[in-house]
């Protein structure tokens, strides 16, 4: 079947509220996050993960906490569809949420934030959503290294932060990343060290909010930590770490 004719159905809503047991916990710190899940790497038919490696295919998430259901894992694929095939109703949506989302926050008291590469890595710095919501706090990790280097770079605008991936294929490039100043993200296996190769590490399983990482106090940046989970927890590819 041609990609054009794979069939969708546009879901009545496309973002996540705190609905996740790490994000929730940036409430603690006044902020509310709103998520985007997209079916990851090939599995709606469309690739979402272009610099996906095999270890990071094989623990990806995905199908860790409510992906595990076949419900959910055919709704991100719906979801995926739709941005792929009618990206501007897609888009109109999209939009339409992040406004509500906004109004949800003021309402509440809560500071907005959203990542909406839940379970993908698509460049949304190229499709103008970023600048139409100024005054939010966009954020998302990334195993594309160019995307890496234009946000250390000060291309993109201030309102996105990008947090680089460190998987079994790419430790030159992450590291150079550190090396220029910029934060990767890194899996361990049992537990999170207070430094890897000289590098400090943070828990970022204590919350979900990468932007708020400090590293001008290093020379270098700075390794978010974050334990193995689901399928990741049988890993051996060498994308899950094991400090010593």
């Amino acid at each position: 079947m041609k990609k054009e004719n794979l069939p969708f159905t546009k879901s009545k809503k496309l973002l996540n509220l705190d609905n996740n047991a790490k994000t929730i916990k940036g409430q603690k710190l006044n902020y509310k996050t709103a998520i985007l899940y997209l079916a990851s790497w090939k599995n709606s038919g469309f690739n979402t993960c272009g610099s996906a490696s095999k270890g990071c295919r094989v623990a990806c998430l995905y199908k860790a906490g409510h992906g595990i259901f076949n419900n959910v894992q055919q709704g991100r694929i719906n979801k995926t569809r739709w941005f792929f095939l009618e990206r501007e109703s897609f888009l109109v949506q999209l939009k339409k949420e992040i406004r509500l989302f906004i109004i949800n926050c003021k309402k509440t008291g809560f500071i907005p934030c959203i990542r909406l590469n839940g379970t993908s890595d698509i460049p949304w710095e190229l499709y103008g959503i970023l600048e139409e919501f100024p005054g939010v706090q966009f954020y998302d990790y990334t195993k594309h290294y160019k995307r890496a280097l234009k946000y250390i770079a000060g291309d993109y605008v201030k309102n996105y932060h990008v947090t680089y991936s460190l998987c079994e294929d790419n430790e030159k490039e992450a590291f150079n990343i550190l090396k220029l100043g910029g934060n990767i993200s890194a899996v361990f296996r049992k537990f999170i060290p207070k430094s890897f190769r000289t590098y400090p590490v943070i828990n970022a399983d204590d919350n979900d909010l990468r932007f708020l990482d400090k590293v001008k106090k290093y020379s270098g940046g700075l390794i978010c930590g974050l334990i193995a989970k689901g399928p990741a927890k049988k890993d051996f590819s060498g994308f899950v770490l094991d400090a010593i």
